[in-house]
C-alpha cells in the first residue's frame, strides 16, 4: 500500500485515488490474463486441428482425445480462423 500512516487518516481524494489505482492494477492483470487465454486456447485449436489430421475425422479424434465432437468442432474453427488471420497477415505488404 502507498498510503503511509502519519498519524492522520488518508484525504478522501487520497482514498480515492488508491482504490482507483487497485482497480486499474485488476484490470491490467485481467487484461493481460485474457490475451494468454486467447493464446493458449488458439495453441489447442491448432493441435487439435492437427489431431483431426492424425485421425483421420472428428469423430476418431473425439474419440482418441476423449472430447466431446462440438469442442472438437469448436476448436477447428478456432483454428481455421487462426490460420486465415496469419495468412491475411502474411499477405500484407511490408512498407
Amino acid at each position: 500500500m502507498t498510503v503511509q500512516n502519519t498519524g492522520k487518516t488518508p484525504s478522501r481524494k487520497q482514498r480515492l485515488q488508491e482504490k482507483q489505482r487497485r482497480q486499474l492494477a485488476v484490470v491490467d492483470t485481467v487484461d493481460k490474463a485474457e490475451v494468454k487465454l486467447r493464446k493458449a486456447e488458439a495453441e489447442l485449436a491448432l493441435a487439435v486441428a492437427e489431431a483431426v489430421q492424425v485421425f483421420g475425422d472428428e469423430h476418431a479424434a473425439s474419440q482418441g482425445l476423449d472430447m466431446p465432437a462440438e469442442t472438437i468442432r469448436r476448436f477447428i474453427d478456432i483454428a481455421a480462423a487462426e490460420t486465415a488471420a496469419a495468412e491475411d497477415t502474411a499477405e500484407q505488404p511490408q512498407p
